[in-house]
């Protein structure tokens, strides 16, 4: 009897928390740093002011980074515990209506009357909390909010992005470091918008492209900014 090929199935959602850190920092490691040594080399400051004002990008934006996404991340989670917190009271209080209000759920999705009902019933008897996280709030293990996970993963990303135009500023010759960051820095972008789709299983073109346009105007408008005020300086 010939045994059946076992049905495997890759999915990526479990990879949305840190992936969109991990690419938001690096994405903006990238960006912010570049157009910034390319904004003040267009004001004709000297390699070492170049180079200076980058690492202070990298070091300031790495700390912004960790702090912004640890801030968000936390009031995300502060708001899941506490509808957490009143279905664990509604449950304790009143099973009947909660029981009620999941088999609704569950009837608003397909099922008929009485299987919603068994379905409901024997869920609240497994892990009635889990149940009413996962259906009704929309909570799951997988999407739960991590703060201390996205800070870690966006400054650590950020930094290594940032590290690429500093990279860039210490092999280009000092004469044209602004023109050899900013094509630097877009190659960069369209490789990390091209990795970020294939780990997350995105048209990789598109996103490779819509990355690189934002940078390139992020730097288009930083260059001239550095060029008008350095020249009126």
């Amino acid at each position: 009897m010939a045994v059946p090929a076992r049905h495997t199935e890759i999915h990526r959602a479990d990879r949305i928390g840190w992936l969109r850190a991990a690419v938001l920092g690096a994405n903006d490691g990238i960006v912010s740093t570049a157009s910034l040594v390319i904004g003040i080399a267009a004001s004709h400051a000297s390699p070492c002011q170049v180079l200076l004002a980058g690492v202070a990008g990298l070091v300031a934006g790495a700390m912004s980074m960790a702090a912004g996404e640890y801030v968000s991340v936390s009031s995300q989670a502060d708001t899941e515990r506490a509808d957490l917190a009143r279905e664990t009271k509604e449950l304790a209080t009143d099973r009947a209506h909660e029981h009620e209000e999941l088999a609704g759920i569950y009837r608003a999705r397909g099922l008929d009357a009485e299987l919603a009902d068994r379905v409901a019933e024997q869920l609240m008897v497994h892990d009635a909390l889990g149940a009413h996280a996962r259906d009704e709030l929309g909570i799951t293990d997988m999407h739960s909010a991590r703060p201390v996970q996205a800070a870690f993963a966006s400054a650590a990303t950020f930094a290594v992005g940032a590290a690429m135009p500093l990279l860039t500023i210490l092999l280009a010759p000092a004469a044209h470091a602004g023109e050899v960051v900013a094509g630097t820095s877009l190659v960069f972008l369209a490789v990390l918008g091209g990795v970020a789709a294939q780990a997350g299983g995105a048209p990789v073109a598109a996103a490779a492209l819509r990355v690189t346009f934002w940078g390139a105007l992020a730097m288009a408008l930083t260059a001239a900014a550095g060029a008008w005020f350095g020249a009126t300086a």
